[in-house]
């Protein structure tokens, strides 16, 4: 059997390294454009439900991309599937900013955000199935850590941001350099992945009935598949949610200014930060569903201070609950989706196509409830899906090697008794016992 110890040591982390390159890089993207938003609504003299329909755009595109990386993936392999990722960034993002100083107009930039989102939904695949397949081959939890770099990526792109919009810079001028050296960076990065299948277990990690191998249209067809993707929708949305609408909400709902909007959403993103790099130990400690479901919890109070409380300082301790809670859900989604390495890019294709849901749903949804009701009342929406989340937590919930990785944690640390996530029929315990 294939096991960590036989692998090439340098290789492995030169493409965990690379990985974290590529996850940090996408988040700079994407935060560069949200950075921006004010900017673009003042150019366009959008409506709330207007800018709505413009975010829409953007979760569109990822659909798309999202559908087909499945099957970019499965054929060409997650390197390739970055490498065309990055050329849709790139047209998407210098084309929006283009539009925006130029005037071009709402359809303009719409279109622009449509391949924006497909290069998005295309490399949220493409290094979700790499980071899956690194994480294997390190042995260890580190998919929390990979969005913790995606986390730190969308706090400099916000920050950013925040600073582009303090100074007046052209948002034409910004996207154009953040393009040419985040393009340049993702193209060298992915030298370094490895094929994800080459260090996959052969002997299958499934106990479940289900005949193997399934296919791209099967996976869907599990109830695992559908839970897991209900726990990253609503985290997706929770996360999200604050992506578009954190920045405008503090201006609209607690008086801020511009460049303070965009600050507070560079306090929610550290604070999603900080969460999946505290998130490791802890997920391989006490399993992903108490985490999940506490995360869960802590979300749910952080967003409730953020809309209840008018003070502005205990707002914004809401938004670090907030993104505290939010942090974990995603990543534990994509490693949960990827247990099995049998359907590993087509289950992983499945929840994140479901998770964008969120992002198709979501910007509009909020943005027509923002109308009526007020920005920070219309995240209430929010809540319902947070809490289902984490009534699906169970999903999530260990299996084969990971289960075994919470295991042999646990018995490190001292506990007593193994953990729910190694599985209530014990099947953790004999597969490790087996192993030994």
């Amino acid at each position: 059997m294939t096991t960590p110890s036989t692998r090439t040591v340098p290789t492995t982390r030169a493409w965990i390294t690379a990985v974290f390159v590529v996850f940090t890089l996408s988040g700079l993207d994407i935060a560069t454009w949200l950075g921006r938003i004010p900017s673009v609504r003042d150019a366009l003299g959008a409506s709330t439900f207007e800018m709505g329909m413009l975010v829409l755009g953007m979760a569109v595109g990822s659909i798309a991309g999202l559908t087909f990386a499945g099957h970019i993936v499965a054929k060409l392999g997650a390197r390739r599937g970055v490498q065309v990722a990055a050329a849709c960034l790139a047209v998407g993002m210098v084309f929006a900013g283009v539009a925006v100083t130029l005037g071009w107009g709402f359809a303009a930039i719409w279109i622009a955000l449509i391949a924006f989102g497909f290069g998005n939904g295309l490399c949220d695949v493409s290094m979700n199935v790499s980071g899956a397949a690194a994480e294997k081959a390190g042995g260890r939890t580190i998919m929390p850590l990979f969005h913790a770099a995606f986390s730190l990526g969308t706090l400099a792109g916000a920050g950013l941001g925040a600073l582009a919009e303090k100074l007046e810079i052209p948002v034409s001028l910004h996207f154009v350099v953040l393009v040419v050296v985040t393009s340049a960076a993702l193209l060298v990065a992915v030298t370094k992945f490895q094929d994800e299948h080459r260090f996959e277990d052969p002997v299958s990690t499934d106990t479940s009935p289900i005949a193997a191998p399934l296919t791209r249209w099967q996976v869907w067809a599990q109830p695992s598949t559908i839970f897991i993707g209900v726990i990253v929708l609503g985290m997706a949305l929770a996360e999200g949610s604050a992506n578009d609408w954190l920045p405008l909400a503090m201006i609209d709902g607690h008086g801020l200014d511009n460049a303070a909007g965009s600050a507070v959403l560079t306090v929610f993103l550290a604070a999603m930060t900080a969460g999946r790099v505290a998130g490791s130990p802890l997920i391989d400690r006490f399993g992903r569903v108490p985490v999940l479901r506490v995360s869960a919890a802590v979300a749910v109070v952080g967003l409730g201070m953020l809309i209840f409380v008018d003070d502005v300082p205990l707002a914004i301790v809401g938004v670090v609950l907030w993104g505290l809670g939010a942090s974990l859900g995603f990543p534990m989604g994509m490693s949960a989706a990827a247990d099995d390495p049998r359907t590993a890019a087509a289950r992983v294709s499945a929840v994140a196509t479901i998770g964008y849901v969120a992002f198709l749903a979501g910007p509009p949804l909020i943005g027509f409830l923002g109308e009526h009701i007020g920005l920070l009342h219309a995240l209430l929406i929010v809540f319902v899906f947070i809490i289902a989340a984490g009534l699906a937590s169970g999903a999530a919930r260990e299996t084969g090697a990971a289960a075994r990785t919470v295991l042999r944690t646990t018995k490190t640390t001292g506990a007593t008794a193994t953990t729910e996530t190694a599985g209530k029929d014990g099947t953790a315990d004999r597969a490790d016992s087996n192993r030994r």
